[in-house]
């Protein structure tokens, strides 16, 4: 009988976190949900924040359900989130105040700022990073600018996951893949780059020292192990960075494929063996950012279903309560083709009023506002399934590499008339799953840190045989194709 061995997989998104108990055997990986909890943004005296504590104990209380639950040893802890945002440790190692949020306001105007000092184009070279304002280098930055004293008190500077992980078990690091989307990071060499971090004045000193994925960085604390009641699990670095791990579990094969982690944001890209760092990159704002076992995600960051998020939350306000079923129903129903938006314009990053921000849009095109909530979220499924048309496009271009097959990842699959939407507008198939990639990923790499799984091809052979996937083919595509022309001159 094949050996099966148990971990612990912490999946935090921006929405809701999870706790999952994952078995690994030769073929097979089963990930059963432990804990399951909500999350967003608090007002912090007119500031975006992490609620810290809370989050960690959350994390905390599905690690010890989990450990109960398991009844068998558990062979270790991986934490992933989202890739951005940072907590800042005192000399005593104490968080000082809560982390910003990445939507908070205080990076507003910091790219611009940034650039007085040193060139757009120099700090893309140094970092091959998309450049977003949400992006740590312009948060670290804008502290500096206001004389931040948490910035002044600071002793280290920990990303999100890796946060987490140094109040499970002490040890202070900045995993690769989180650190690689910092855009303080030197892709070329994989370390900080100190001559952009000189040009803005920021400090290199408070950077932790950078592992790899699949790297074992401590073991739970004593301490933290007897409020859990469970031993000493160790913790493991994995692909941190959500997508990172998403990747991990895109089940395909050969070369021929890009992927499309879906979830509040929509990351698209192709896996590579090194960066590319040149004028059609730069020209098409992607980001090459770190992956697990030596690989580069050449990728866009595209807005996702936040906007469809935000819009049901604000008509949740109003006091019409949809169920995101109910939504792709409506929208299935609305008229095709009404309207086009650029899902990536800058006013949609804000959490708020979606549906007014959208009419805004629409209003300073010229065109008619939208009242109907159907067709309101189909213009916006729409229009990222020509998004996705059009980084696929840029991405054969820049790498000289034919898509063939797309493969969606995460919770986004389940919204099956966008998947649908997604293979007729791109003329490519489409292949769903696995809904829980990340946390599926983050598995895998601690099977990977164990010596359990000795390959990334043969992690991905355990994830096709370990989920039902999904097909989708190409229909009407001349119509889309046609749509899709007369999108670019509505933008």
């Amino acid at each position: 009988m094949a050996e099966i061995k148990k971990y612990i997989a912490v999946d935090l998104g921006a929405e809701s976190g999870r706790v999952m108990l994952g078995a690994v055997s030769a073929e097979k990986l089963q990930l059963e949900e432990i804990h399951r909890f909500s999350n967003g943004p608090i007002d912090d005296a007119g500031s975006l924040r992490w609620d810290f504590e809370r989050l960690f104990s959350e994390i905390k209380q599905g690690i010890k359900k989990a450990a109960k639950h398991a009844t068998a040893q558990l062979w270790g802890i991986g934490i992933d989130t989202w890739g951005v945002d940072f907590g800042l440790l005192d000399a005593d190692g104490k968080l000082i105040e809560n982390p910003y949020h990445y939507r908070d306001s205080q990076t507003n105007g910091m790219m611009e700022k940034a650039f007085e000092q040193i060139s757009k184009r120099e700090i893309y070279e140094n970092t091959g990073i998309q450049f977003m304002q949400l992006n740590r280098l312009y948060q670290l930055f804008a502290m500096r600018r206001a004389y931040s004293i948490s910035l002044a008190k600071a002793k280290n500077l920990v990303f999100m996951a890796d946060l987490f992980s140094y109040f499970l078990c002490g040890r202070i690091f900045g995993e690769y893949t989180l650190a690689s989307t910092s855009q303080f990071m030197d892709m070329r060499t994989g370390q900080w780059s100190a001559h952009l971090l000189s040009k803005l004045a920021l400090p290199v000193q408070i950077m932790p020292k950078i592992v790899r994925p699949g790297t074992v960085v401590g073991q739970l604390s004593g301490r933290i192990g007897m409020e859990l009641g469970c031993g000493p699990i160790p913790v493991i670095a994995i692909g941190s960075h959500d997508t990172a791990s998403a990747v991990v579990a895109v089940p395909a094969l050969g070369d021929n494929w890009a992927y499309l982690s879906s979830g509040t944001w929509s990351l698209m890209g192709v896996e590579l063996p090194k960066a590319i760092v040149d004028d059609k990159t730069f020209g098409y704002e992607f980001t090459n950012e770190g992956g697990v076992e030596n690989t580069i995600r050449l990728l866009k960051n595209i807005m996702g279903l936040w906007l469809i998020q935000e819009c049901r939350r604000q008509w949740q306000r109003e006091g019409t309560d949809l169920s995101y079923a109910q939504i792709a129903e409506m929208a299935a129903g609305a008229e095709p083709f009404a309207d086009y938006i650029n899902v990536d314009d800058s006013r949609f990053l804000a959490p708020g009023d979606m549906p007014a921000r959208i009419n805004e849009y629409l209003t300073e095109k010229g065109r008619p506002p939208v009242q109907d909530k159907g067709q309101m979220i189909r213009i916006i499924m729409e229009s990222l399934a020509f998004k996705y048309r059009s980084v696929a496009e840029a991405l054969e271009d820049a790498t000289g590499r034919q898509i063939e097959v797309l493969h969606i990842v995460g919770g986004g699959i389940q919204n099956e008339l966008l998947c649908r939407f997604t293979a007729n507008c791109t003329g490519r198939k489409v292949v769903t799953g696995p809904i829980e990639a990340t946390a599926s990923g983050n598995v895998l790499m601690q099977a990977r840190a164990t010596g359990q799984i000795k390959t990334l091809a043969a992690a991905r052979e355990i994830v096709r045989k370990s989920f039902k996937l999904k097909q989708y083919e190409p229909q009407d595509v001349p119509l889309w194709a046609e749509q899709y022309e007369k999108s670019k001159t509505k933008s």
